[in-house]
């Protein structure tokens, strides 16, 4: 029985890698990744040590072909501040899961999910510490829960997969058994790709070990595919191809100096000198998360903000990722790009289209159509892209996932969200459609003699899917649903060509 993988992978086997449209073998032990195993020895015994712990009481054991109930990360916080952490959230499933109708029998299921918990990226990390200093350059704290600054060391890596993010895809992969076990057998092993990200390889090589640990190791899934992120790269599962695509950040800012003021007075009040700004504020609150993510205590950081301003702070990012992968209000069964209501990214929805011209190529068995990130060559191929299998799986990054559901049309708000006030009644909620080992699920049903449909569900939260005509179990014919996807079928509609003029 193999154990998790975190901050250092040893591959086994020889999955294909793709550079463009190259196909060749991954590179393995190269001196980077062997300084990487080095450095984070420590960390990768305890995440051994945690699998030790969780194969004696694994959930796995508890379940009797039923799928788990994921519950929060825990870290003695309340689940609304754990929640509020957007993109940095713990994964936890959105709605309880429940079964399509019994008159349907799901004969396809396609898996997208997000890497596990990360340390913070080296940006997000630079970010973190400017205001961070400014804490603790300041000796003098006149209020008690400040007093930790003055002790307070950085301890974080940068961007590697945490302890605690290979348990979540671990968890996912057991989950996935026992939901779809139907659908697998020695002939039909799920078949799964990943964006060439450490840390999201990392996140498919624990799904895969999770989803052969629940099986008895009968049924053991490998990484068949990885697709480069070198500059360049055709790749569907990152959002790093439209040169034109740039984010717009006034929304979020205009609602960050709408809730960070009265913070701002608060922490100078308490920490004379400091001198924070409403940016240092957004830009402070995620280190709650990483410390409390990483460590698997509370960090005192969380402490200094209130659940109401964990909720604003939440808005805001939000609102950020509405405005750089996020949507564009289309009238669907319709090519005429004028005739679009435009907000959110203009070019955040084109990012996603290669992907979805790839679901539907499964979905209807035949061969992808699509002029924009697919990789023509992989796309092509029987051996790097099946159309026959009951069960595919690919691992990305959160941009990526929120554009891919913005070309679907998930999410799809009626309106701009208000940047003047927080909108409780919001669907557009990162942390409930992209936390750490965010998934998507597109299930394609048999309903006897009613023909094919197709259901989606994001962390377990059954999609309404209006745009196809969707009945109250979320369930649209085959046909409509490929149908309703006429950005994604042509191609975006000229918006591919608008990233490169």
């Amino acid at each position: 029985m193999g154990g998790l993988i975190a901050m250092a992978r040893k591959d086994t086997g020889l999955p294909l890698s793709v550079q463009d449209d190259k196909i060749g073998l991954f590179p393995h032990d190269t001196p980077h990744r062997q300084q990487r195993v080095w450095r984070n020895t420590a960390l990768l015994a305890l995440a051994l040590l945690l699998t030790i712990s969780y194969f004696q009481y694994g959930r796995w054991n508890r379940c009797s072909g039923s799928s788990p109930q994921v519950e929060t990360a825990g870290f003695e916080l309340p689940k609304e501040v754990q929640q509020a952490w957007a993109a940095h959230s713990p994964y936890f499933p959105a709605a309880e899961y429940v079964a399509p109708p019994d008159r349907c029998e799901i004969v396809q299921v396609n898996l997208l999910q997000r890497h596990g918990s990360r340390f913070p990226t080296a940006s997000n990390a630079k970010k973190i510490k400017t205001p961070l200093q400014k804490l603790l350059n300041v000796g003098t704290y006149s209020r008690k829960k400040y007093e930790f600054l003055r002790t307070f060391e950085w301890d974080l890596g940068a961007a590697d997969l945490l302890p605690l993010g290979a348990k979540e895809s671990f968890d996912s992969g057991s989950e996935h058994y026992l939901r779809y076990k139907d659908l697998v057998k020695d002939s039909q092993i799920p078949f799964v790709r990943a964006s060439d990200s450490e840390r999201v390889v990392l996140s498919a090589a624990n799904w895969t070990q999770g989803f052969s640990t629940a099986s008895g190791d009968v049924i053991s899934p490998t990484i068949s595919v990885i697709i480069s992120e070198e500059n360049g790269a055709n790749n569907t599962l990152d959002d790093s191809m439209c040169a034109n695509s740039k984010s717009e950040k006034q929304p979020a800012k205009t609602w960050r100096d709408t809730f960070a003021p009265p913070i701002v007075q608060r922490i100078n009040d308490a920490v004379p000198g400091a001198q924070l700004d409403n940016s240092d504020i957004v830009e402070l609150m995620p280190l709650c998360a990483f410390e409390t993510i990483f460590h698997g205590t509370a960090s005192p950081f969380c402490n200094l903000f209130t659940v109401k301003e964990w909720q604003e702070r939440e808005y805001y990012d939000d609102l950020s990722k509405y405005w750089k992968t996020g949507q564009v209000d289309l009238i669907l069964n319709t090519l005429n790009a004028e005739s679009r209501i435009r907000h959110g990214n203009s070019l955040g929805p084109i990012q996603g289209v290669g992907y979805v011209n790839e679901l539907l190529a499964r979905l209807t068995g035949q061969p992808v159509q699509d002029q924009t990130q697919t990789n023509q060559t992989l796309d092509a191929s029987p051996v790097t892209f099946p159309l026959d299998r009951n069960f595919y799986a690919d691992f990305s990054h959160d941009n990526q996932m929120v554009a891919i559901y913005s070309a679907i049309g998930l999410f799809r708000p009626d309106e701009p969200p208000p940047t003047d006030r927080l909108d409780h009644a919001r669907t557009w909620r990162i942390s409930r459609m992209t936390p750490f080992c965010a998934r998507m699920i597109t299930e394609k049903l048999r309903c006897g003699d009613d023909g094919e449909f197709v259901r989606i569900l994001v962390n377990d939260a059954v999609q309404p899917l209006e745009f196809c005509g969707a009945s109250e179990d979320g369930l649209c014919t085959l046909s409509a649903f490929v149908e309703s996807q006429a950005y994604a079928r042509s191609n975006g509609g000229g918006d591919w060509e608008r990233c490169f003029s």
